[in-house]
């Protein structure tokens, strides 16, 4: 590992920074303390239930973390198509007994005000998703000792995140589970994601800053895969989301191995920004239609979720999977970095066996 991230976590692994409640302090606590990156996401959170959460994870480890941060979106939706695909989730509303959410319950997912309480309590590591944040901003963080961590989805990206002044790129793969972390949300490009690997190569030859690599990785085989690809570490997300500590639901955590759920895919249905779900009825029957809206549509379809939750209704939820999710494993988080780590030097000893030959 580079030296930036060695001085941080001794293993190359960092648990993905999961919204919706995913990732909790005991989750990101298991994981720092057993020698990876454990993250708090502070996505659709408030700055201050952000603040309880750190002030929580502090309380169970004195190991680094980092908290996880959405860039503000643009406004860029069409009302009317907004409007269009309310009218068409009214069945649902009707079949959950819950009314829709509001659509324009706001943007910027408390920004300002979440920058403002790191920089007066600042921690190990900020990570953005969904863009590149302002030069202003990472100096800032800088100068209270704080590291950044920006995604990219594509080589041209990752560059943007190094002009900017980040120290860490997270490549993230098109295998991803959950939302890719796109800089712009461009309809035309839906479905063109790059592999990890392809991805991974294409980052190093155009960055000089260490390379996260994101997407699909479930074994210590596939990290060492990326390392070798020029990754520093590899962010997991998936493979945690099944962990003892983890706050997914149990409707989420099952359906990850259950067999009537066959594959994922990207999808607008959710939240109206493309993100890796398994097919479940409700992604089927309204993804085609959702548009290109975000936060508008998560706004539109929380109650929805919550409802669909509360229901133990798997087929409403936004059940969100990498590639890799069958081989989640049931495990308290430590265990599993304890597995990883075994298997990412079983995987290196073999590679190094072969080379000798």
């Amino acid at each position: 590992m580079s030296s930036v991230l060695t001085d941080l976590f001794p293993h190359p692994i960092v648990q993905a920074p999961m919204a919706g409640g995913v990732s909790v302090p005991q989750l990101a606590a298991a994981v720092s303390d057993a020698g990876g990156l454990g993250f708090l996401a502070a996505g659709y959170k408030t700055a201050d239930g952000m603040y309880q959460e750190i002030k929580q994870l502090r309380g169970l480890t004195s190991r680094p973390f980092g908290v996880n941060l959405f860039l503000p979106q643009p406004e860029t939706a069409d009302p009317a198509a907004v409007d269009v695909y309310a009218h068409q989730l009214a069945g649902e509303a009707s079949w959950y007994e819950t009314e829709l959410g509001d659509p324009e319950s706001g943007r910027d997912d408390g920004y300002d005000a979440k920058l403002a309480v790191l920089l007066d309590n600042p921690v190990p590591v900020v990570s953005f998703h969904f863009g590149v944040p302002a030069r202003e901003v990472i100096d800032s963080l800088h100068r209270v000792g704080t590291l950044t961590f920006v995604t990219a989805t594509t080589a041209e990206e990752a560059r943007a995140v190094e002009r900017a002044g980040a120290d860490v790129v997270i490549a993230q793969g098109v295998e991803a589970g959950g939302h890719q972390g796109t800089h712009r949300d461009v309809p035309e490009t839906d479905g063109s994601g790059v592999g990890l690997l392809s991805l991974v190569a294409q980052v190093r030859e155009s960055v000089g800053i260490p390379i996260v690599a994101a997407g699909g990785i479930m074994r210590g085989g596939q990290i060492a895969a990326v390392l070798a690809a020029g990754a520093s570490a590899a962010q997991l997300g998936t493979a945690f989301v099944t962990a003892h500590e983890s706050g997914a639901h149990a409707l989420h955590k099952q359906a990850l191995t259950n067999l009537l759920f066959v594959r994922t895919e990207l999808t607008r249905a959710f939240t109206g920004r493309p993100a890796r779900a398994l097919v479940n009825r409700f992604l089927r029957e309204h993804g085609p239609y959702a548009p290109a809206a975000y936060p508008e549509v998560h706004h539109l379809t929380a109650p929805l979720r919550k409802a669909a939750a509360k229901a133990g209704d798997a087929q409403g939820l936004a059940l969100w999977a990498g590639q890799g999710h069958r081989m989640a494993r049931e495990l308290p988080a430590g265990q599993l970095v304890e597995v990883l780590v075994a298997e990412l030097a079983a995987a290196r000893t073999a590679l190094s066996a072969g080379g000798a030959r």
